[in-house]
């Protein structure tokens, strides 16, 4: 799926409305191929963020969580450096 989309439950400090928009949006642009929806298209776009913000909101706020929450900025550190990681450059081969 759409690497911009985070995992939003069971984090500390909990996640908030612009969270749960953001990964609406980006779900929405996804299975629809647009970024930017024509006039014609956008009411359909913005009604479809607005369902599926509230449908993750609703399912954020039924879920039991068994462990301890996610601590949100260790998360996003641990993540960058995977990315990084990801991103340098590969030791050249000692001849």
């Amino acid at each position: 799926m759409c690497r911009s989309i985070q995992p939003l439950h069971n984090y500390e400090p909990a996640t908030t409305a612009d969270e749960v928009s953001a990964a609406a949006l980006q779900y929405v642009r996804k299975i629809s191929g647009m970024t930017r929806p024509a006039g014609a298209n956008q009411a359909a776009f913005s009604r479809a963020v607005e369902d599926v913000a509230e449908a993750t909101q609703q399912l954020l706020d039924r879920l039991v969580a068994t462990t301890p929450p996610h601590d949100r900025t260790a998360e996003r550190r641990r993540a960058r450096a995977h990315w990084e990681r990801r991103r340098s450059p590969a030791e050249a081969p000692s001849a």
